[in-house]
């Protein structure tokens, strides 16, 4: 019973906090489900990760759409998962790829439909703010690969060379993660804000 009024007792003072700022009370929600949605992604790349790491995949390499060279000459890729482990100096080849963008479809998938119905309480077409969220994602993810270029690397180079090849990849890999995910979350938030459609 005090638990029940416990949270009738924040329910409500969410409500009025709600009704007067709405635009803060949306953009406080709104950074509650990424953060959630992150703690989802940082727990299932690993084991997709894993799962992935266990098979031929990770010796098939996935370097596509060359867009020229590195500094020290080397041919720069959007996508650049060379064959091979990261705890060997590989890329994590395939493996590595499909860990990453399944983990992101899937948090995609959730993130797309909890802002829908709890952040913004959308009520226009899901299908035509599933197609721009889509499409918004797929620009993202290129986006987000191309900037990977700069800083994938060296950080795997310098938390590999500090902490081992052990957990100096899994500290880069979170860290890739939340730098991915911060740059979903400042541009994801003006897309949601067109795309679904209040009363």
């Amino acid at each position: 019973m005090k638990k029940n009024a416990i949270v009738t007792s924040i329910t409500g003072l969410w409500s009025r906090f709600s009704a007067r700022h709405h635009g803060l009370a949306e953009f406080i929600m709104f950074f509650i489900v990424c953060n959630a949605v992150t703690v989802l992604q940082l727990i299932l790349m690993p084991v997709l990760k894993w799962i992935f790491g266990m098979t031929s995949l990770v010796n098939t390499s996935f370097q596509v759409l060359r867009l020229g060279h590195n500094p020290n000459g080397s041919i720069y890729y959007l996508f650049d998962y060379a064959a091979g482990a990261v705890q060997r100096g590989g890329g994590g080849g395939l493996a590595y790829f499909l860990a990453v963008e399944i983990t992101m479809a899937i948090a995609q998938v959730i993130n797309f439909f909890m802002q829908r119905n709890i952040t913004f309480k959308a009520v226009g077409s899901i299908w035509t703010a599933a197609f721009w969220y889509a499409f918004a994602y797929v620009v993202v993810t290129f986006v987000a690969a191309a900037l990977q270029g700069w800083y994938k690397a060296p950080l795997y180079r310098l938390f590999v060379g500090w902490m081992g090849s052990g957990f100096g990849v899994t500290l880069a890999d979170l860290v890739t993660m939340l730098i991915n995910c911060a740059l979903s979350f400042w541009v994801f938030y003006p897309i949601m804000k067109l795309i679904f459609k209040q009363k």
